[in-house]
C-alpha cells in the first residue's frame, strides 16, 4: 500500500465539497488509508482567516482523523537541502521535506509547485490521467 500525504489545497477542495464524482471516491480512498498531512498544512487549514464558525468545526474534526508530522529538526534538514536547490516557497518546502520523510506521494492540485523536488512523487486527482487505484 502507498503512502500518501495531503497536501491543504486538497483538504479545501474536500470540504468545500469541489471534488467532481470522478474524484471524489479516490480521494476518499487515500484518505481512509493513508491520511498524513505536515504541520504546515494544519496551520494553513485552521488558520484561514475567513473560516465560518461552522466550517473550522469541520475541518477540526477532519483533521482530527489525520497523522500530523511535527517539524522535527531531521525535518528541518531536509527542508534546508530543498530549498537550497529550488525556489519553493517554505511552507512547500516543509509539505514536500514531510512527504519524502514518509517515502509518501504528494496528493495535491498545486502539482507544478512541487515540480523541481528530487525524489518527490506527486498525485494530483484533478489530472485524469494521474488517477491511483
Amino acid at each position: 500500500m502507498n503512502e500518501y500525504l495531503i497536501d491543504t489545497n486538497i483538504l479545501i477542495y474536500y470540504l468545500a465539497g469541489a471534488l467532481t464524482p470522478e474524484e471524489k471516491p479516490t480521494v476518499d480512498k487515500i484518505l481512509q488509508d493513508s491520511f498524513n498531512i505536515s504541520i504546515i498544512t494544519k496551520i494553513e487549514l485552521l488558520g484561514w482567516k475567513d473560516h465560518t464558525p461552522e466550517g473550522l468545526i469541520k475541518a477540526r474534526h477532519l483533521l482530527d482523523c489525520a497523522r500530523c508530522l511535527p517539524l522535527t529538526d531531521m525535518l528541518a534538514e531536509k527542508t534546508i537541502e530543498i530549498r537550497s536547490y529550488t525556489s519553493i516557497s517554505l511552507p512547500d518546502a516543509v509539505i514536500a521535506a514531510s512527504a519524502l520523510s514518509l517515502d509518501a506521494i504528494l496528493v495535491t492540485r498545486n502539482d507544478k509547485d512541487f515540480l523541481h523536488v528530487n525524489g518527490l512523487s506527486v498525485y494530483n486527482p484533478f489530472k485524469p490521467a494521474n488517477k491511483q487505484s
